[in-house]
Formats: C-alpha cells, structure tokens, sequence
C-alpha cells in the first residue's frame, strides 16, 4: 500500500513541477524544455541537483506481528489481573 503511494506522490510531483515549468516558459517548446531542465531523460534536475524521487523510498514490511515485537516496556502481570 505504501509503495503505491509513493509511485503517486511520484507522478504527482512530476506533474506539478512539469506543468510550473511550462508556465514559467512559455515560448519554450516541450523539446527544449526536455533538454534544458530534465536532465537525461524525464526526470527534474538543474545543475546536477536532481529533484527527489519519492518512489525510491525502501518499503519493508514486519513478517512477524503480535508477540513477536517487543514492546518497549515491561509488562507487569499483577496490574492486568491475572
């Protein structure tokens, strides 16, 4: 679930940024604007400062749940009742 959303914060950046640039040079055709501020291919990126891909965030996910993670404090049984 969470990679999936950051594949969309991914595009969605994009087309922010993508779509701001084409506002702020208009005369500027999409091929040059390609060459003069995406970088070698499709992604921002000025002065070799490339604008952060969210979808290169690792995802890991927990195998084991319940009892298998600690928690972080004891758990003291004559407070529960048993």
């Amino acid at each position: 679930m969470s990679k999936a959303t950051f594949n969309y914060l991914r595009a969605f950046v994009w087309h922010r940024v993508v779509g701001w640039l084409r506002r702020k040079y208009r005369r500027a055709t999409w091929k040059e604007l390609r060459r003069r501020h995406l970088g070698n291919g499709w992604w921002p990126e000025e002065n070799g400062v490339k604008l952060f891909n969210p979808a290169s965030v690792p995802v890991s996910y927990y195998r084991y749940r319940g009892k298998n993670i600690p928690a972080p404090w004891p758990i003291r049984t004559e407070e529960i009742g048993a």
